[in-house]
């Protein structure tokens, strides 16, 4: 645990990828790792309620997500409080006969 970039836990793959769990507001995460990618692209993970953060601080270019058919009632909701995301995301979805969808959002112009 360091606390100086407060990164409270890290995972090292055999990879050589390393993933930083860190405890900070989405735009100083994203400030911590544009610096550590050196201007290499830097990708966000995590559940709904870590998308909606990054998203209400208008803080995501290019999104992947893959919905995947679930009983009605269960999970976290990702598009709650985001009603307008497609004002500022082209938004292409694709089915597969599974009824798993992938959606990209790329973000529109500023």
């Amino acid at each position: 645990m360091r606390h100086a970039d407060r990164t409270i836990e890290e995972l090292d793959l055999d990879s050589g990828t390393t993933f930083h769990f860190i405890d900070a507001s989405p735009r100083d995460a994203l400030e911590q790792a544009r610096s550590a990618a050196g201007g290499l692209d830097v990708r966000i993970g995590g559940g709904p309620s870590t998308i909606r953060q990054f998203l209400a601080e208008d803080l995501v270019d290019f999104m992947h997500i893959v919905i995947v058919p679930i009983v009605l009632g269960r999970g976290e909701s990702l598009w709650e409080g985001l009603e307008s995301l497609e004002e500022r995301f082209e938004v292409d979805a694709v089915s597969s006969p599974s009824g798993v969808t992938h959606m990209t959002f790329t973000r529109g112009s500023r």
